[in-house]
Parts: structure tokens; C-alpha cells; sequence
């Protein structure tokens, strides 16, 4: 079988055609696997068409629907390469990332009509405008996607890419600075789906939630690897917290991923004693260190949280928790994924001793080809045949990976090394705290001080002496927060990463001595 993607969806019907494949919740339409690939089909013979090239860029601005997978699937199968675009950016950040992949091809959900208005004034590559939403809506510079499926073919079209030919161009979150493009090809996702596969405890049969926005490879990695598996994928349009439960009874869910800050909003929901989770086996969760007092919650509900830890460079995997080992290693991603390799180094590329912090490096068939048009920063991050994270972990003796911070983010206070997830941690299992981040302050006397950030549970009242008085049967006395912030939310990113930029910008000191 050749090494296109697309073709994932095309056997997977040829061997299952009555499988069922995709159910959306909020519109409560359900697609066998031959729908759904005859669907593919049909959009892939649109941008046919409409002269879309292997190699071309199609970029996507759409929230989670079956006309995002379809697409993904279409875009494969022809050879051209899929840009996902976070919905959550303005114009002007979009207009960027379509001038800086080339795109020409935009297909866009209704709910954008709006920027997509203010795109088309803008000078970008797009020349072909595709709408998802009632036909009669769509603006005069679009076209409508239904109409123009509804007259395609649904026959397989000739298979475009294979290999390293390019498949999609994902870009970073841009937590500093602009963000990168990710480039990712048949190969390298193809292998990313088989170590995920021979990994993750996926069965068949299993019925996996999808909640996370498809623009990013925790969403878009563990989809690529159910079809893969012939699972039947279980869609949220976007997240609501409330729904979780009710819709793991209904559908007899067995296996989901949700970032650390949607577990938080689930539990908050109070509403999971009333639904039965019987069929749930596991909840993935990573993009941010799982507290040890989160994966208690869930365990106590008789729910295994499995840390992960990955990339967009590594297309998704790098380390993962083994259900056998979820709570006796609470707190460690895991080891390497089984297709990878995984090492934690110091500053000269030498494995640090056990319990010593230094850099991640990963090396598998999964990692990126590239960063898009950025030569300077592939050859910072990919060296002599391992991916370079950037994120800080110590590694114990049995090869399980702690992650601890990114290197950005580590705070130096008087010349000692503090790494905010393990003060985030501390803090966190405070009753009182509903969510927390922690950020390096500028301090005239040690350089850099610690400062939280709090979010306090509804209904409660806790100060910033609570909070400091709490640390210090924790932490030791240089890692203590010196000053505490109250807010409503932590800004965190699609992923649920915190945006500490954000946070520095809105706190920036100096620091209580």
C-alpha cells in the first residue's frame, strides 16, 4: 500500500464499509466509514477542479465537523497540503500564516464569516473561497461547499503524494514571537499513527471523544490514528465541559484527550456521578505537566489519566504513561512512545544522571522534515538526527520522563534554577485553588523572583498569606512565591497552554524583596 494518508480513510471503507466512523454531537449526524470516504471524494474532486495541484496549500478555517475530516482526507489523497488555522486568531494573524504557507485555497465555517470578510479585503494568495453554511448565506466572493459536493464525484480521484511528499503545515502557537510552520508529510504522520497505535491501549472497537480544535495535533494526531485503527470517533464541535459526561454514557465512550485545564472544568461541572462512564478505560491528557492532585481526582472516580507528552515537531508523540503504571509513576509522562527514542541532556548533548534536569531530545520516523521556509531555525532544532524540545525534564532510572518546564520559562533566582510546573504543582493541590500559573518576576536582590498567579475556587476565600504559608511545608524557601496575584482565568491557548508572555506583561514587577 502506498504512503498516503488519504488513503487511511479509502481501505479502511473497502474493509469496514459499515463501520461507523464519525458521530457529531451537536448536529446529531452519524457517517459510516463509505459515507464518509465517499464524501472525501467528493471535496477532493472540487479542489480538482478548481486546479489545485499536488503540493498546492489548502488552508482550513473551520471548527471540528465532518467537512474538516473530509477535507484532511481529500487534501491527502490529491497531494496537496493541508494549512490548519486556529480560529481563535484575528486577521491579521491569519493574514500571516496564509501569505507565509501560500495558500490559495481557503475553506471556511460560517461562524468566520466575519474575519474571512475582512480577509477578502486583505492582500493574501487566496483566489479560491470555499463556505460551509446555508447556501443562501454565502457571500458573492464564495462558493458554496455544499453545491459544489453535491454535483462531484464520489469515485476515488488518482492519488497525488506518497512518502515525503508534504502532507500539512501546522503552525506553532506563536506563545513568542511569530509562529512557525510545521511541516509534516505522509511518512512522518504515517509513523506518528503507528506509534500512537502500538502505544496508547486503542482496541478495536474503541469509541474515542474528540473535544480538542482540529487545527492542532493533539486533536489532529490522535483522529489520523483512529481511522487508522477503524475506531469510531466521537466529535465535539467545541468543548463544553457540562456535555462530557452525558455524551460518554450516550455514546459509550472508551477513550478520550482533554488538556489539564479542561479535566479542571470537567470536575467543575459536577455532573459526572449522574452519567454512567462505565466504558471510559482512559483519558489521555498532556500539553501542559498533569498535577499529581488532578491525576488523584480523576482516580479516585476509578478514570486513568495517561500523562503524554509530545510536540507539533514530533507530530504528536514523544513519551506516554502506561495504564499499569498511571499511578504508581503519578506526575512522569512516561517513557518513549514505542517507534521512539528519547534522551534528556545537558547543555553539551551529554544524557544527564537520573533525577537531573536538562533538555528533552526526541528522535523517531515521526519527526518534522522542517520548519516552513525557515532554515535557520530546523538547523537550531533538529541536529544530527534528534528533535531539540526546548522543554526541561529530569528522566528517573527506569527511563520515565518528568517534565518540568520550558527552557524559556525557567525562572533563575539567585543563581538557583526554578522550574514553575513543580511550584504550579505545589500550589495547585491547595483547596482553595481552582487553577494556577507561575512566572519569573525581575527582582533587584536575586535577578528573578516567584510570583503566582491565582484562581481561586468559586465560593471560597483564600489569600496571599494562605498561599505562601501553604508553600512552606512544600517548597523549599528559594521556590516560594514572594508575591500572589488573584484573577478570574488564566490565559492559556487553544492546547491549554499558559500564555505566561501575556501574564508577564499584564504582572511585570519588580518583585517583593
Amino acid at each position: 500500500m502506498r504512503e498516503n494518508l488519504g488513503l487511511f480513510l479509502a481501505k479502511r471503507a473497502a474493509l469496514g464499509p459499515d463501520l461507523e466512523a464519525l458521530i457529531e454531537i451537536e448536529r446529531g449526524r452519524r457517517f459510516r466509514y463509505s459515507e464518509l470516504n465517499a464524501r472525501a471524494n467528493r471535496i477532493a474532486h472540487v479542489l480538482l477542479e478548481k486546479g489545485v495541484q499536488p503540493g498546492d496549500r489548502v488552508a482550513l478555517l473551520m471548527m471540528n465537523g465532518a467537512e474538516y475530516i473530509e477535507s484532511y482526507f481529500a487534501i491527502a489523497k490529491i497531494g496537496a497540503v493541508m494549512v490548519p488555522l486556529n480560529w481563535r486568531l484575528v486577521p491579521e494573524e491569519l493574514t500571516f500564516i496564509l501569505s507565509d504557507s501560500g495558500s490559495t485555497v481557503l475553506l471556511f465555517d460560517s461562524e468566520f464569516d466575519e474575519p474571512v470578510a475582512e480577509l477578502h479585503g486583505r492582500d493574501t494568495p487566496i483566489s479560491n473561497w470555499i463556505r460551509v453554511g446555508a447556501a443562501s448565506d454565502t457571500p458573492d466572493f464564495a462558493d458554496d461547499y455544499d453545491t459544489l459536493t453535491a454535483a462531484a464525484s464520489d469515485e476515488e480521484p488518482e492519488i497525488g503524494a506518497e512518502g515525503d511528499d508534504l502532507l500539512f503545515i501546522m503552525y506553532t502557537s506563536g506563545t513568542t514571537g511569530l509562529p512557525k510552520g510545521v511541516v509534516h508529510t505522509h511518512s512522518t504522520v504515517l509513523w506518528a499513527s503507528l506509534t500512537i497505535n502500538m502505544t496508547a491501549d486503542n482496541r478495536h472497537g474503541d469509541r474515542y471523544l474528540q473535544m480538542l480544535p482540529l487545527f492542532h495535533v493533539g486533536a489532529l494526531g490522535p483522529l489520523t490514528a483512529g481511522i487508522h485503527r477503524g475506531s469510531a470517533i466521537v466529535l465535539m464541535r467545541a468543548f463544553d465541559p457540562s456535555q462530557v459526561f452525558p455524551v460518554i454514557e450516550r455514546e459509550r465512550v472508551t477513550s478520550a484527550l482533554a488538556v489539564p485545564a479542561m479535566l479542571r472544568l470537567m470536575l467543575a461541572a459536577d455532573n459526572h456521578e449522574k452519567h454512567d462512564r462505565s466504558t471510559l478505560r482512559w483519558i489521555m491528557s498532556g500539553a501542559a505537566p498533569v498535577p499529581v492532585p488532578l491525576i488523584e481526582a480523576y482516580a479516585a472516580m476509578g478514570i486513568e489519566v495517561h500523562q503524554v507528552y509530545g510536540l507539533t515537531e514530533t507530530g504528536g508523540p514523544a513519551c506516554l504513561i502506561s495504564p499499569e503504571a498511571a499511578i504508581s509513576k503519578a506526575g512522569s509522562t512516561g517513557p518513549a512512545f514505542l517507534h521512539t527514542d528519547v534522551r534528556v541532556v545537558d547543555e553539551q548533548g551529554q544524557d544527564v544522571p537520573p533525577g537531573t534536569v536538562g533538555e528533552v531530545i526526541i528522535r523517531g520516523r515521526h519527526i518534522m522534515k522542517e520548519y516552513w521556509n525557515r532554515p535557520d531555525a530546523t538547523a537550531e532544532t533538529l541536529r544530527d538526527g534528534w528533535l531539540y524540545s526546548g522543554d526541561l525534564a529530569s528522566i528517573d532510572e527506569d527511563g520515565f520522563v518528568y517534565i518540568q518546564d520550558r527552557k524559556k520559562d525557567m525562572i533563575i533566582s539567585g543563581g538557583e534554577n526554578i522550574y514553575p510546573a513543580e511550584v504550579e504543582n505545589a500550589i495547585s493541590a491547595h483547596p482553595s485553588v481552582a487553577d494556577v500559573a507561575v512566572i519569573g518576576m525581575p527582582s533587584p536582590k536575586w535577578g528573578e523572583s516567584v510570583a503566582a498567579i491565582v484562581v481561586p475556587k468559586p465560593g471560597t476565600e483564600v489569600t496571599q498569606d494562605d498561599i505562601i504559608q501553604f508553600c512552606q511545608t512544600k517548597l523549599a524557601r528559594f521556590k516560594q512565591p514572594r508575591i500572589v496575584y488573584f484573577i478570574d482565568e488564566i490565559p492559556r491557548n487553544p492546547t491549554g497552554k499558559i500564555l505566561k508572555r501575556l501574564l508577564r506583561e499584564q504582572f511585570p514587577g519588580p518583585a517583593a524583596q
